[in-house]
């Protein structure tokens, strides 16, 4: 993501699968067991498939659920009816006791969002349904279907929803009891649910484009109508989810508007049908996502369509009244996504376009398929050009770096907006004659005071209260790039190009660390690289540059607000 500066004469930007969850047991509740998150492959089937709907995989809902284990085996000894009494009597205590347990948030451990997602369970989908009224600033009606797997006994389950009334939970067709503890909807079944179980939990609620208090993201109010910008923390917001990068699922989306409106979302259209004055847009996607790069547009908005390499479907979102004068900037796609591929491979997702919005968002956003533009981004005449085209290389590298392979903690952010800078400057210095090696002289300069006030790339310091985007700062952009740099000044160029793609192909629609990036680093070089790499991802000081013994830390009189990137 992007931050997109106020306008100013000729602006330069500044140097600027296996998977475990965390232990969190001071989060959890006494019936959440530590647990380890299984390999992906073993509960999901390949992304690339066609997910089937979830009843063909599970018993039919209006079933009922098996009481635990011990409540299916057959006791052969006689029981006095006084036993009997006894037992059904404490059984019935346990429950109260578990009913007047006070609902609580939780989290997974992540050290900069301690509260975002929910142990004891793997989504595999979400099925997000949404009825937008035809004006910006009233409540969507919505329902939010979820289907998972559990990894551990739950008498209660956490999901992630701060924004938005709820009317009625379900689980698995059965009422549910349902609670707010802070940002939590915590949901209690009729039946405690097994481990391993596949459950359904559907949700009807609201989804208010109107923040709350102290709210940041989620919905984003355009002139015509609505977009979302989600990270780091702002899906919860806008429906109820697992709201944690380490816990990927696919998504559909059916999307009701106004006739005249145009409804757009991540993945391919699967149709769009009216009835009476309404139109349902249908999307679904077909590799995994994370939650923070959800994206629906609404909006009285034009579709263009064009072809990429090898065919990919590419479709554009833009103010109907402006995709004449837009047009220029959208034919550029194919040509960047060409460059993209000749340095790290195969486009991973199933189709990709611009969404340029309407709306003064101060940012530029990764959104799976479908990144998040301020129209005004193309619009301004302080912009140049090679600077805005260099922009959409950021974003656009982001499908790999962030969206396909995606961070598994938001520690591991670096590995996003390090790769996706690093990208944005080698294509300025390709196509624009704008040097990497100045660029990043400049920010070795900086880099001493970026970490100081932001920590180190790989251990950035936590968000300030209020504020939550507080995270992208310049030390996780041009500072997390100058790391690529010196790593690529270690091991040599064409070792580094090979990193790159690699990285890429082996994490494909998964999650990766930074310890994992460190290790592949290794692999490629032929040597142990942690002790290297070390200072440079956790150090307080900027250490020594390979091969530009002369580089050295600016004073700190001459500091510089960079333009930063998320």
């Amino acid at each position: 993501m992007v931050l997109t500066p106020h306008p100013r004469p000729r602006p330069r930007p500044e140097t600027s699968r296996q998977r475990t969850r965390p232990d969190t047991p001071q989060h959890r509740p006494d019936t959440i067991r530590e647990q380890t998150r299984p390999d992906a492959s073993q509960h999901r089937p390949d992304a690339s498939d066609h997910r089937p709907d979830a009843s063909e995989h599970r018993p039919d809902a209006s079933e009922h659920r098996p009481w635990p284990e011990f409540g299916r085996r057959r006791i052969r000894f006689r029981i006095s009816r006084h036993r009997k009494a006894a037992l059904l009597a404490s059984a019935v205590c346990v429950c109260l006791v578990a009913a007047a347990a006070p609902a609580e948030p939780l989290g997974v451990g992540d050290r900069l969002y301690p509260y975002l997602g929910n142990p004891g369970y793997d989504v595999a989908s979400y099925d997000l349904s949404l009825t937008y009224p035809g004006a910006n600033d009233k409540p969507l009606e919505a329902v939010t279907t979820i289907d998972a797997w559990t990894t551990a006994r739950l008498e209660r389950l956490n999901l992630d929803f701060g924004h938005g009334t709820v009317r009625s939970v379900e689980v698995d067709g059965r009422p549910a009891g349902f609670a707010r503890a802070g940002e939590d909807l915590v949901v209690t079944p009729e039946h405690p649910l097994n481990r391993g179980d596949w459950t359904r939990i559907t949700v009807r609620h609201t989804s208010d484009p109107v923040p709350g208090k102290d709210q940041q993201g989620g919905w984003v109010r355009t002139t015509d109508g609505l977009a979302m910008a989600n990270q780091a923390d702002a899906a919860h917001l806008v429906f109820p989810c697992n709201d944690h990068p380490s816990d990927k699922a696919m998504f559909t989306f059916r999307v009701s508007v106004p006739n005249g409106y145009t409804a757009v979302a991540n993945g391919l259209s699967a149709g769009a049908e009216r009835i009476g004055r309404t139109t349902t847009w249908t999307y679904r996607t077909r590799h995994p996502m994370a939650t923070e790069l959800a994206q629906v547009s609404i909006g009285r908005s034009a579709v263009a369509r064009r072809e990429g390499p090898h065919g990919l479907p590419l479709r554009d979102v833009v103010p109907a009244a402006d995709r004449k004068a837009l047009e220029p900037w959208l034919a550029k796609t194919p040509d960047q996504l060409a460059w993209m591929e000749k340095k790290v491979g195969r486009y991973p997702f199933e189709t990709y376009g611009v969404l340029m919005a309407q709306a003064s968002t101060g940012f530029e956003l990764e959104t799976q398929t479908l990144s998040l533009f301020e129209k005004r981004l193309f619009t301004e005449p302080a912009y140049p050009t090679w600077y805005i085209e260099s922009i959409m290389v950021h974003e656009l590298s982001h499908q790999w770096f962030g969206d396909s392979v995606t961070p598994r903690s938001w520690s591991d952010v670096w590995l996003n907006e390090g790769h996706a800078t690093w990208y944005e400057a080698l294509y300025a210095e390709e196509t624009a004659k704008r040097p990497m090696e100045a660029r990043m002289k400049a920010a070795y300069g900086a880099s001493d005071r970026w970490r100081e006030a932001g920590g180190p790339p790989a251990r950035p310091k936590p968000p300030a209260p209020g504020q939550k985007i507080d995270i992208f700062r310049p030390n996780i952009y041009d500072g997390a790039a100058l790391v690529l740099y010196a790593l690529r000044q270690e091991i040599g160029r064409p070792a580094f190009e090979r990193l790159e793609r690699i990285w890429v192909r082996e994490n494909r629609d998964a999650t990766a660390t930074t310890a994992d990036f460190v290790r592949l680093a290794s692999t490629v070089a032929g040597r142990d690289l942690g002790g290297f790499l070390e200072p440079w991802l956790y150090g307080e000081k900027t250490p020594p540059m390979p091969g530009h013994p002369d580089w050295k830390p600016a004073a700190t009189a001459r500091a510089a607000t960079p333009h930063t990137r998320r």
